[in-house]
Parts: structure tokens; C-alpha cells; sequence
């Protein structure tokens, strides 16, 4: 009793320290709650601030504002939702579970209690052991949500739970009176067929509206469903709430401060973004992403207003300058490879080579705490300008600002797996990459890009889009090849291999930009003879300059072979032969000839891996044997140059000339290293010099920031 008079007090005295009433505060800002990721580290709580609902900021340069291993029994939490008491507390539950040991089961929740925003009590809720007669069976315990019950005076608590392997059910429970338990068991709460989970209950016009995700087999996304008692008699509805045909989770619904409208968020949790979307009755929604920003990555969280005290004490707690300084957006900058350097108070800014370096603005953008004071064109063709930010306080930074012309990377955005062409017929060079940038490689389109120098590059758009333009899958666009073959006509065919769903398709076109279409079937949907593991993609095909004959190359574990037919859309099923390197092969072969040899090359290790490399043999013919150099490294990581993952490659070179270029991806840089296992698909392409030596051995690559020089 002591303990809970304690909190009250506290509570009260919150209430006068940030000037809010209790029944009425005036809202200034919003707090959104939410993780990061499923890898090491990236389950905790993380705090963000807008002030408008549509622009949000992390706070504490993104990093937790708790230790998940102080809080949780596994040593991570995730789904955090936060919501303001009636008493003046601050309530926070989450989902007590590490995803890298114990993939998707857990037992366990967390109740969490503040005063303040910052400071937070615990306690831990593992459902079997508290209620393990009835419950015992429990493996799933996810995404955890809070709401005051008006007519018992109390908090129900409501998450979704999963029995052995039954279906996921959303059940409830009361808090006790200081939230560091349940009152009695769970009940269930929702009653539909099929399993449902991430249930968010909002109160408007009388009725309760639960949003949920249908985890029914087939089912698409966001379902709702209404009562107008809080704990019981849900009717789910037949309509899906989100606005997109992407994998969804986590919705959140959250009013704007001062007026009608409701913003409806969702986790597109393979798309590697959240949506925003707008309504005044919690019926029709509309999409307003084209509003909304952020400068990070959340996963499944929730967001409630605030008032100006306690913006501000947040803002003095974890909104410093260190990690003030958003991008910079001045024209020709590489925003996605701007460094800023804390530690030593620079910042490196990568530019295009048309950039008037005597009089260049690099329109910093800067969270809404910081000002900005050096403003305005700066001249930095003598070397580096000091730039100064400051807070309110009166506390300030000076960073030396410096530019550095890098033609790498050599697109802007997330790119992988490039391959590369010369066009006989366009006089042009032509880079075929994966769209990078989606969670778990799930991107569903290609496009290409065109160069006359390889170093300025135009996108020429999507080519081929698998949900509209393939029948046979609609997912996961990976690593395509490419090559141009001029007819007896004296026209061209452009025929385009590339992965979907693990399987490889064809697509063919009159012009190297496009549109191409499909075959309407896979090309390659088997392994070969003796192979257990690995995957159909990752296709490489290879014209012969000797014997005429063109070959299709795949495979990730092992390296394949056949040898296409004369219509370059079907492959003789007879000529199929396993040549796999050796131990140090993952995927991504790549095949080209030079001066009577056969070069293969290929990917080692994971592309989620700093150490992703490339790595070569020879052979006197297409099918080989393969011949090994002691040291046959291609390229790999500069970490002097923080410069990781540089892998799956192609091979270009200058028609008539004995010049040639390596094309790659790397790791995003310089965030890269730093989003763990989400750096395998946020990656960027490059391209730089190969060099041959007296023997025909290729020189290792050190890969560079500077890239090459338009070639002539």
C-alpha cells in the first residue's frame, strides 16, 4: 500500500511539473514508441518526437532508451505500446522475447509504469508459470497493448497468445491496482476463425474499435472489429483496413491534436517502411505517405501526444546535438553517403562532379531542437568550412565540413547483384540490378539504367514487375542477367534471365531498357543431378566467342550449367552439368572471356557478411576444368575506407579496347555495418578498374570511394 501511495504521489507531482491537467493537458507534440529489428541489439525501445504527427525524430541518436536485458527475462522486447493513465502515470507494455535464440515462441510480457517518460519500473509476466494449469501449454505471447476500462476503473491489458500450435488468439486480462501483475487468468477477448494477432483498441463514437492483422491462411492484412463494451462482443467487420497489397502488421490508430482526423499506422514489415494512413471515422482510410518522414526504420510500435513540459524534458534528456544532423540535401550530394563524424566533429560530404565547390550550400537539414547557424552558399573550394549547430540552451558544435567528388556508388538508392552490358545497337551501357532496400530481400520489381560513360547513369525505369507482369510468382526480384544478340535480320533481341521466388525466368525485348516479357514459365525450377542444397538463382549467361553456343550459369552451394537453345528461351536439358569451384562458393557466378581464357568468377560468404568477397579461376572452356591461382581473390572489404560486403559482381568491358571494370555491391556506407543483418539488403552498386597482369592473373581490387573516370 505504501509503495502504491508512493506512486500516486509521484504522479500527482508529475502532473503539476509538466503543467498538464487530468482531464484536460494541452498537447504539444508526439511520442512514438517502437524497435528497430530482429537482430542483436534492435529489439529495445526507442523514442521519437514530432510535432506535427507526420515528421518524427529519434531521440538518443536512435539508440534504446532502456536496456532490454535489464527489463526482460530473454534480453530483448519488442512491440512497444505506450499509453497515457488516468491517474498520471505512463503505462508501457511489450513482448518479452530475443528473436536471434529463440526464434518466434516466448512466454513471457513485460509491465512497465512511469511517472516521467524516462524513468520506468518492471515487471515481468510469463504466462505458464503464473497460470499454468490452463495455460501451460502457452508459446507465443506477442504484441502486448493497455487501455483504461471507464466502467471497471481499471487497465485491461489484451495480447495475443498461441496454444501449442493452435491457432494465435487475442485474450485480456485487468491489471492489478500498481501494474505489476494480472488480476486472474486471460480470457479471450476476440472470437473469430482463424488465427489473429496485434490487436489496438481505440474508443470513438461510443464504440470500441479493435484493429487487428487476420493471420488467416490466404488473409491479407488489417482487419477491424467493433463492440460496445470494452471486453466483450466483437464483431469483426469484412473490410481490410490497410491500404496496401504488401504484408502488413502492427496497426496502430492515434487521433491528430485539435482535430477530426485519425492516423492509422502500420508495420509493412518485408517493405522496410511503415505507412501512414488518414480518416475521420475510422472507416475509409487514405494514404499519406507523401507527408510523412522519418529518420529511421521503426518496427511495430505506437504513438500518443504530449505536452510542451514534457517534450522538453525529453527533449533535455536524450535530444543533444550529436546526432542532430539529419542529411544534407544541397544539389549534387550523395545524401545516402553523407558521414558524420561525432567523435571528431566532421562531416563528409560525397558529391557529383558538377558541383561548384566555390559556392555550394549543402541545405543541411537538422532535428527541430537544433539550429543551424553558418547558413547560406559556403566556399569550399580551399578545403574544409566550419559549420556550427546549437541548441536553445546555448550549448553548441562545430563541425569542419569538407566534400569529396565520389563517383561511388554509381546509383543513388538501394541497388544489388548489378549486372552490366554494352549495347551494340545504343551504343551505351546498360546496369541490371536487384531493387535493394526491402526487408528480407522482398522487393517484386527491375529496373535498368543507362550510361554512355559508366559513371553517369539514367534510370530508365521498371522493366519487368513481377506482380503485374509475371504469372507464375509475384515475389522476391533477384539478380538478373542480361545479353544482347543482333538477329540474321540485322536486328537486336534482348533476352533478360532473373530470379523470383527462387526459381529463374526469362523475359525478352526489342531494347535494352525495355519492357520486357515474360515467358509465362520458369527456365530453371530444378537442381541438377546430385544436388541436395542451395537455390535456382543468381543466372549468369555467357555468349561464347569460340563455339557460338551461349550458356546459363546459376546456383547458390553449388555452380550449374546448360546450354540454351537457339530461341535463347528454353535450355537443353541434356547439356546440364554441375562445376562447382570448391568450399569457397556461395552464388553469383559470372563468366567472361579474355584472351583465350575463361574467367569464373563468384561470391564467398553471406551477402548479410562484412567479409563478402569475390573470388576467381580459370578454364580453357566454358564448361572447364577449372584451374585455382594460390591467391585468387578478386575484391573484398577496405576497412581503413569502411568499406564492407563487396560482392556479386559482373564484368565490363570497353568494345575494342583491353579495358576492363568490375561491377559490385557493398554494404551501404556508412550506416551499413551498423543495421547488422538488414546491411545484406540495404546495399549500394559500384564499379571500378581490373587489372590483368602479364599471365592473364587478375589484380586484386581495392575498392574505392572515388570510383573511375568517364570513359572515352
Amino acid at each position: 500500500m505504501f509503495k502504491y501511495l508512493k506512486e500516486t504521489v509521484l504522479g500527482c507531482l508529475a502532473i503539476l511539473i509538466f503543467g498538464s491537467c487530468q482531464n484536460n493537458p494541452k498537447y504539444d507534440a508526439y511520442l512514438f514508441t517502437y524497435f528497430v529489428g530482429n537482430g542483436p541489439g534492435e529489439e529495445s525501445i526507442h523514442y521519437a518526437l514530432s510535432e506535427n504527427g507526420f515528421n518524427y525524430y529519434a531521440l538518443k541518436g536512435n539508440q534504446p532508451i532502456v536496456d532490454s536485458k535489464d527489463i526482460s527475462v530473454s534480453g530483448g522486447v519488442r512491440d512497444p505500446h505506450i499509453l497515457r493513465g488516468e491517474d498520471g502515470f505512463f503505462y508501457m507494455v511489450v513482448t518479452d522475447l530475443y528473436v536471434p535464440e529463440m526464434g518466434w515462441e516466448n512466454t513471457a510480457m513485460v509491465l512497465m509504469k512511469s511517472a516521467d517518460l524516462i524513468n520506468w519500473t518492471h515487471t515481468v509476466i510469463d504466462i505458464p508459470k503464473t497460470y499454468p494449469e490452463n495455460f501451460g501449454a502457452v508459446n507465443r505471447v506477442w504484441a502486448p497493448q493497455t487501455i483504461y476500462d471507464q466502467a471497471n476503473g481499471k487497465y485491461m491489458i489484451y495480447w495475443s497468445m498461441r496454444h501449442n500450435y493452435d491457432a494465435d488468439i487475442i485474450y485480456y486480462a485487468y491489471a492489478n491496482e500498481d501494474f505489476t501483475g494480472l488480476e486472474a487468468e486471460p480470457k479471450q477477448l476476440l472470437f473469430k476463425t482463424g488465427a489473429c494477432i496485434d490487436g489496438d483498441i481505440i474508443y470513438h463514437q461510443g464504440k470500441y474499435h479493435m484493429f487487428f492483422k487476420n493471420e488467416e491462411e490466404g488473409a491479407k492484412g488489417i482487419l477491424k472489429a467493433v463492440s460496445d463494451k470494452i471486453n466483450e462482443g466483437y464483431v469483426v467487420g469484412t473490410e481490410y483496413m490497410d491500404q496496401t497489397d504488401s504484408p502488413v502488421e502492427g496497426s496502430g490508430v492515434f487521433p491528430l491534436i485539435d482535430t477530426d482526423k485519425y492516423i492509422l499506422m502500420y508495420d509493412m514489415y518485408t517493405s522496410g517502411k511503415y505507412q501512414f494512413c488518414e480518416s475521420t471515422d475510422l472507416e475509409n482510410f487514405r494514404v499519406i505517405d507523401e507527408d510523412v518522414s522519418m529518420n529511421f526504420h521503426p518496427r511495430h510500435g505506437t504513438v500518443i501526444p504530449i505536452t510542451a513540459a514534457e517534450k522538453r524534458a525529453l527533449i533535455n534528456k536524450w535530444g543533444g546535438l550529436d546526432g542532430a544532423i539529419q542529411s544534407a540535401t544541397g544539389e549534387g550530394v550523395k545524401a545516402m553517403n553523407v558521414v558524420v563524424d561525432e567523435e571528431n566533429a566532421t562531416i563528409y560530404l560525397p558529391i557529383q562532379d558538377e558541383v561548384n565547390a566555390a559556392s555550394f550550400d549543402p541545405a543541411f537539414e537538422v532535428v527541430p531542437w537544433v539550429k543551424m547557424e553558418t547558413t547560406g552558399p559556403q566556399d569550399f573550394s580551399k578545403g574544409a568550412v566550419n559549420y556550427t549547430f546549437s541548441l536553445a540552451d546555448g550549448k553548441s558544435k562545430t563541425y569542419a565540413v569538407s566534400l569529396s567528388v565520389d563517383h561511388n556508388p554509381v546509383l543513388e538508392g538501394y541497388y544489388a547483384d548489378p549486372e552490366i552490358i554494352y549495347s551494340e545497337k545504343e551504343g551505351a551501357y546498360y546496369l541490371y540490378p536487384t531493387s535493394d532496400g526491402f526487408n528480407g530481400w522482398s522487393g517484386s520489381y527491375f529496373e535498368t539504367f543507362s550510361s554512355p560513360d559508366l559513371v553517369h547513369w539514367t534510370n530508365e525505369g521498371v522493366i519487368v514487375d513481377l506482380k503485374k507482369d509475371v504469372s507464375w510468382t509475384d515475389r522476391n526480384a533477384w539478380a538478373p542477367t542480361a545479353i544482347e544478340k543482333k538477329q540474321k535480320d540485322g536486328s537486336y533481341k534482348y533476352y533478360y534471365y532473373f530470379t523470383a521466388a527462387q526459381r529463374i525466368g526469362v523475359a525478352v525485348s526489342d531494347s535494352p531498357s525495355g519492357p520486357f516479357v515474360d515467358s509465362g514459365q520458369p527456365l530453371i525450377d530444378f537442381k541438377p543431378e546430385g544436388v541436395d542444397g542451395g537455390q535456382e538463382i543468381d543466372p549468369d549467361v555467357f555468349a561464347d566467342p569460340v563455339s557460338g553456343k551461349t550458356y546459363l550459369y546459376w546456383g547458390n552451394g553449388y555452380l550449374a550449367v546448360v546450354e540454351l537453345n537457339e530461341d535463347m528461351v528454353s535450355v537443353d536439358r541434356s547439356t546440364v552439368q554441375v562445376m562447382t569451384p570448391d568450399e569457397t562458393f556461395r552464388e553469383g557466378a559470372e563468366v567472361f572471356y579474355r584472351e583465350g581464357k575463361y574467367y569464373f568468377l563468384w561470391s564467398e560468404d553471406d551477402t548479410r557478411s562484412p567479409n563478402y568477397r569475390v573470388r576467381y579461376a580459370t578454364a580453357d572452356s566454358p564448361l572447364g576444368p577449372l584451374n585455382f591461382s594460390k591467391d585468387n581473390l578478386v575484391i573484398q572489404k577496405d576497412e581503413a575506407n569502411e568499406i564492407y560486403a563487396t560482392g556479386h559482381n559482373s564484368v565490363i568491358h570497353v568494345p575494342g579496347k583491353d579495358e576492363w571494370y568490375i561491377v559490385y555491391h557493398r554494404f551501404n556506407r556508412p550506416n551499413g555495418k551498423k543495421m547488422g543483418g538488414a546491411a545484406g539488403f540495404h546495399r549500394e552498386v559500384c564499379i571500378d578498374a581490373m587489372e590483368f597482369d602479364s599471365e592473364g592473373k587478375i589484380t586484386q581490387v581495392t575498392p574505392t570511394l572515388k570510383g573511375i573516370e568517364p570513359i572515352k
